[in-house]
């Protein structure tokens, strides 16, 4: 885990020079028009408000959006004039867009613009020029939406490059081999949350070398001892070469073989007498082509698009390649329409692969590779080992496999009052051993437990090796729950606490409070912190605790001294800043909050759209979102319901699924 340190940004230097020569020349006096962004927006950026009021930002619920990245300057000029909203206009120094930033009233972002400040000029000096817009100027900024900040639509992601898990299971249903290749290649990064982002997809030298060994293994294995393993369709000849061609490559390919591709793959084949040989030497060449390396979901060309919506639909809901039944469906045109496509869909949720793919989703949204890569201190934690790990994991994955595959509602992911144990994690959780590995278990009353915030994955894989994190804890529950970045340290400030002493023993609560009067990490730390504080009943692999802990080992000891221990009361009052009435004192109360909460029900649907999409939102993404959240909560909560929800809106312009999500978005 990286150590957490709270964004507290310092007054840019030239910014000030810039704020001080606009006073002086008299350009920002009361009353007279400015330029929003040469002038304030790069203050307001610099105090680092943008950071909190997006989309995704803690302050995603409030009225105050920055513009997309990609905006325009007539968008962000069009912006600041909506700011008005924000202003007294009667009583311009009682405006909220002074009062907030400048700390008058309480602001969860902390100091932002200081008062008396050649920033505090600029910015009061705007809220002046908005205090006196009127007639259809004034009109056009309060009728102001957020889809005018837009930036350039996101550029759609046409190819994207198999991940490991993709791989391993496509050479299984292509070739039926379960050596899982893909496990020995280079690791895959995380990025935007999720291994499958298009942005962190290069393909690096090692990988490409380890595409080009693992094709040769496979086509081996395929024909070894003479053996085609049922991938010749007829009797070897001169005939069924091209037959054997065209089956294996549209399969392979997801597609059908163009005329070229025919050609030069006949020629290969050619290259052998024997045909089992030459029908070798093509498997290995077609599994090192991107045709195979790279998965189609998007196409312009009237042809290929419905095998590009086979392939889109069996990696989103099976993680592998599609069997010939949907194949089949594409041939015939069925997944040309939104009811298509859902019948389609439905039919393939049923199937024993959608499991895999759920499994392989939740494995990464709830990053078991936290907890699977992690290691405890072996004093304080004995009963750790890396089959405890395993066993954390496998209780997550059966616990969202229950929501989903048994249709229940899947808000309860933070309110269910039960778990799937197997003898270590009933140990954990101070329960009687379930008869067999993972089944479900009641948490009892006492011990506040609730939901994925309540099971040992999630308090283990957010703790530091020898204690819990509460800058850890709250930072996953923001990022992974509520989808709500925070950003990283600002270079060059030191993220080390001084260690508690024996002297002056302290809790982590007590601890951390060091942040809160350090000014460059007060801001985020407070969006953090008091989240994690809630949590420190548990310790760092998710037993209860009644006090805090602190061994103090002597300086030299043998292996028979034991270590002064000191307990001290624990205080677990928690609040969740940015949500009215979050406060909680356990995994419990915080689970029933966000279950309940828009930011979090909207997060669900946020994740799952990113790890299918192969990227984050944009804001040309927001209708699709809130079509797909509206059905999500109408069909309370199903995750099935998402998944279909989400299908529907492939369909191609003019259909039905298309027609509703525009229709839909016109009327917000």
């Amino acid at each position: 885990m990286r150590v957490q340190c709270a964004l507290r940004l310092r007054y840019n230097a030239q910014v000030r020079v810039l704020a001080c020569l606009i006073c002086l020349l008299g350009a920002a006096a009361v009353g007279q028009t400015q330029v929003f962004r040469e002038n304030l927006y790069p203050i307001l950026t610099t105090a680092g408000c943008p950071a909190c009021h997006n989309a995704n930002g803690v302050a995603s619920a409030t009225r105050l959006h920055f513009p997309d990245a990609k905006a325009s300057p007539d968008q962000i000029e069009s912006f600041g004039k909506s700011l008005v909203r924000l202003v007294d206009r009667a009583h311009p120094e009682q405006s909220l867009l002074l009062r907030k930033p400048t700390m008058r009233i309480p602001h969860t972002g902390g100091l932002r613009i200081k008062p008396g400040s050649p920033e505090e000029a600029v910015l009061k000096s705007w809220i002046q020029t908005l205090s006196s817009l009127s007639g259809d100027e004034l009109a056009s900024a309060l009728n102001y939406t957020d889809a005018q900040n837009k930036g350039a639509a996101a550029t759609a992601v046409v190819l994207r490059r198999l991940t490991h898990s993709q791989y391993n299971h496509t050479v299984h249903d292509l070739l039926g081999d379960q050596s899982a290749p893909a496990d020995q290649f280079p690791p895959e990064d995380y990025v935007n949350g999720f291994k499958d982002q298009y942005e962190g997809q290069n393909l690096s030298p090692l990988l490409a070398e380890a595409y080009s060994n693992a094709a040769e293994k496979l086509a081996r294995n395929a024909f070894r001892n003479g053996d085609a393993k049922g991938l010749i369709p007829c009797k070897a000849s001169a005939e069924c070469r091209g037959k054997f061609i065209r089956t294996f490559g549209f399969r392979a390919f997801r597609r059908p073989l163009n005329a070229d591709e025919e050609r030069r793959y006949t020629a290969l084949f050619s290259q052998e007498t024997d045909f089992l040989k030459g029908a070798q030497l093509v498997v290995e060449a077609m599994l090192q082509s991107p045709n195979f390396l790279f998965r189609l979901d998007e196409t312009s060309r009237p042809d290929l698009k419905p095998y590009a919506i086979a392939s889109r639909l069996s990696y989103t809901l099976w993680d592998t390649m599609p069997d010939t039944a949907l194949m089949d469906a594409a041939k015939r045109g069925e997944l040309a329409t939104a009811s298509g496509l859902e019948t389609t869909a439905r039919r393939m949720l049923k199937d024993p692969r959608a499991h895999q793919a759920l499994d392989e989703y939740v494995s990464q949204w709830l990053r078991f590779d936290r907890v699977l890569t992690s290691s405890r201190d072996r004093r304080r934690y004995p009963q750790f080992t890396h089959e405890t790990a395993v066993a954390m994991t496998e209780e997550a994955r059966e616990f969202i496999s229950d929501l989903v595959w048994n249709d229940r509602n899947f808000m309860q992911a933070f309110t269910a009052d039960y778990g799937f144990a197997n003898t270590e994690l009933a140990g954990i959780y101070g329960v009687p051993a379930p008869a067999r590995d993972f089944e479900r278990v009641s948490f009892p009353a006492e011990s506040e437990r609730a939901g994925l915030l309540g099971q040992t994955l999630f308090l283990s894989l957010s703790s530091k090796p020898d204690d819990s994190s509460i800058t850890g804890r709250g930072l996953f529950v923001r990022e992974q729950f509520l989808c709500q970045h925070v950003p990283p340290p600002p270079a060059g400030v030191n993220t080390v606490l001084a260690p508690t002493s024996e002297a002056h023993p302290q809790t982590n609560r007590e601890r951390m409070a060091e942040h809160v009067g350090n000014k460059f990490c007060a801001g985020c730390h407070n969006l953090m912190d008091p989240i994690g504080a809630g949590f420190e009943k548990f310790d760092a692999i998710g037993a209860r605790r009644n006090n805090y802990s602190i061994f103090f080992y002597p300086a030299s000891h043998g292996k028979h001294q034991k270590p002064k221990e000191v307990q001290l009361s624990l205080d677990t009052n928690g609040w969740v800043a940015g949500i009215d009435g979050a406060h909680f004192s356990s995994p419990r109360e915080l689970g029933s909050v966000l279950a309940k909460t828009p930011q979090c029900q909207e997060c669900m649907v946020k994740q799952y759209f990113r790890y299918v999409s192969g990227r984050p939102e944009t804001p040309a993404d927001y209708p699709v979102i809130q079509k797909v959240l509206t059905d999500f909560r109408n069909s309370q909560f199903q995750f099935q319901e998402l998944i279909l929800s989400l299908v529907r809106t492939w369909g191609p312009p003019g259909s039905e699924g298309a027609v509703n999500v525009a229709r839909d978005y016109k009327a917000r």
